[in-house]
């Protein structure tokens, strides 16, 4: 673990309300119960609990969603979120969110959204380049609170880049709401559009147009992908051809041919998939397949706070379940810089840092 942590790595599979810290969790839980808004008692063993059940951990979605409805809930945990990738010395970052809408306290989708850069301004324990185009003014080294930064990250950068969620319970223009946004906030470190959500609802076409007119526009796009098994849908969605796909679980042997045709890379999460019960346990994990094959694919949390992992974790967990080396643990990760969705300057540094790095590490 020690070593994994000391290791670049890149995240870009990484649900910004699941990755809460668990004692903010219990801080904003324990304020919402003394307001009567929630029964603190009935929920504050699931947080404490790291090894979640499927029950719990839908509980907790559940806590979350109640929790994080205000604009400085969501700039904080934008900040502590970052910090803590940060931590573990993640050099890239796309953060992916939802933008909500809560009219009882005035939260426009836009207005969410700007809560979440706000915390990306925030962090001062780590250098964030947040920002897409070159020609955006970078913020100040804000050295407020320095001594309060997370350790070992003083002095480092972090890239973050923004993938704006459309969720499968809303409607085409709901859909088509969110890459208008995404595309208003391009410069603003803006770069792609995710389609996720409960697998079980909504239909694939009801995506199609906003998702369409977002390619068309330039913006990236990965799709949730065989979360249960659908074989139209999953079809439809390979046809697509977005430029990444998560998690793909539920595939039979032609969709498999599909996707290794088309070499579409794959967020592989595997605390996640087990956590799930997607898949029932690693020595059957499709990551195997996919990396024999030599098919893009890179590690991710999901939901590092939900499913209490890190991307340091993930590749232990790998390197130890798929009989790994350090050398082939790095190169997968180096590999990583090749999928994100950020511009080829931001890419070229990455690539900067994990020549440096191979130097460096005992592989």
């Amino acid at each position: 673990m020690e070593w994994f942590a000391s290791m670049p790595k890149v995240e870009l599979h990484a649900h910004l309300n699941g990755s809460i810290r668990d004692s903010t969790l219990l801080e904003l839980a324990r304020v919402l119960g003394e307001k009567g808004v929630i029964v603190f008692t009935d929920v504050e063993h699931v947080i404490m609990k790291s090894d979640r059940s499927l029950h719990e951990v839908f509980k907790l979605f559940d806590l979350i969603h109640v929790l994080t409805t205000d604009h400085a809930t969501v700039t904080r945990i934008t900040q502590e979120v970052v910090e803590d990738f940060a931590s573990e010395n993640i050099v890239y970052l796309e953060l992916r969110t939802t933008p909500k809408r809560n009219e009882s306290i005035g939260m426009s989708k836009r207005s969410y959204m700007d809560a979440v850069v706000e915390g990306l301004r925030a962090v001062s324990a780590v250098d964030v380049d947040f920002a897409s185009r070159s020609t955006d003014v970078r913020r100040p080294v804000n050295t407020k609170n320095m001594n309060d930064a997370c350790n070992g990250t003083r002095g480092k950068k972090i890239y973050v880049r923004l993938l704006l969620s459309i969720d499968r319970r809303e409607t085409t223009e709901a859909a088509m709401e969110t890459v208008k946004l995404a595309l208003e906030m391009r410069d603003l470190g803006v770069v792609g559009i995710d389609l996720s959500g409960n697998p079980t609802k909504g239909e694939w076409t009801t995506f199609l147009p906003a998702l369409k007119f977002a390619r068309e526009q330039g913006l990236q796009i990965t799709l949730h992908c065989g979360e249960i098994p659908n074989k139209e849908e999953i079809q439809s969605m390979l046809d697509f051809l977005p430029q990444r796909i998560g998690h793909a679980c539920c595939f039979e042997e032609e969709e498999w041919r599909k996707l290794k045709s088309s070499k579409i890379p794959v967020e592989i999460c595997l605390t996640s998939n087990i956590r799930t019960e997607t898949i029932s346990s690693l020595d059957i994990h499709h990551f195997v397949d996919l990396y024999k094959a030599q098919h893009p694919l890179v590690l991710c949390t999901d939901d590092s706070g939900v499913f209490s992992t890190s991307v340091s974790r993930e590749y232990d967990l790998a390197a130890s379940a798929f009989s790994l080396g350090r050398r082939e643990m790095f190169q997968l990760a180096k590999s990583a810089v090749k999928f994100i969705f950020a511009n080829g300057r931001v890419k070229e540094d990455l690539k900067e840092i994990f020549d440096l790095a191979e130097k460096k590490l005992d592989l």
